[in-house]
């Protein structure tokens, strides 16, 4: 469809918390759409996802994973591309972990930030049929990145050691700075 517009730190629409997705909107033209948008931004930043908000859309719509490797994150696990509608995370025990994490809405920068270890998720895709898994570890930690966008949240917002928050290419100089953003 189309390569939209990622909007960056700084600007206030990022900080808004998102509205959920009307249940008429669910399975419409304009949502499908507007996931199509999303996809191809998505994957012409290369990025692990999106959040609606990124692209000025006022709605609680993340997607998130390929289904191949991802060239900014070459050694995490695969994740399956999913589409969730209106969110729900639960954590998952008491265990966080801290991981390096990147933004497409922060551009050029990464840093450690906490995330828990193990979550359940929750939600609809576009058609409205029931979206339910339990995961860990990398997968985890994106979903609760993209969702935090829903909630006005940027992940620099999150970092409690600035000592490890810095530009890619200082921090990892063999990672292809193309393919940070």
């Amino acid at each position: 469809m189309a390569v939209r517009e990622i909007l960056k730190m700084g600007d206030p629409r990022l900080l808004r918390v998102a509205q959920p997705v009307p249940e008429q909107a669910i399975g419409s033209d304009d949502l499908h759409r507007l996931v199509a948008d999303m996809l191809d931004t998505m994957h012409a930043a290369h990025g692990a996802g999106l959040a609606a908000p990124q692209i000025g859309v006022d709605l609680q719509l993340v997607i998130f994973g390929s289904g191949q490797p991802n060239p900014r994150y070459p050694e995490a696990p695969v994740i399956p591309l999913t589409v969730l509608l209106n969110p729900v995370i639960t954590a998952l025990g008491q265990e966080q972990e801290e991981g390096w994490e990147g933004c497409l809405s922060v551009p050029g920068l990464r840093g450690v930030v906490p995330r828990w270890q193990r979550i359940r998720y929750q939600g609809l895709d576009p058609y409205g049929d029931s979206v339910d898994r339990t995961v860990d570890g990398f997968h985890a930690r994106v979903v609760q990145h993209e969702c935090d966008h829903l909630i006005g949240v940027l992940y620099p917002m999150r970092v409690r050691d600035f000592s490890r928050f810095g530009f890619t290419e200082v921090l990892f100089p063999g990672l292809d700075a193309a393919s940070d953003d």
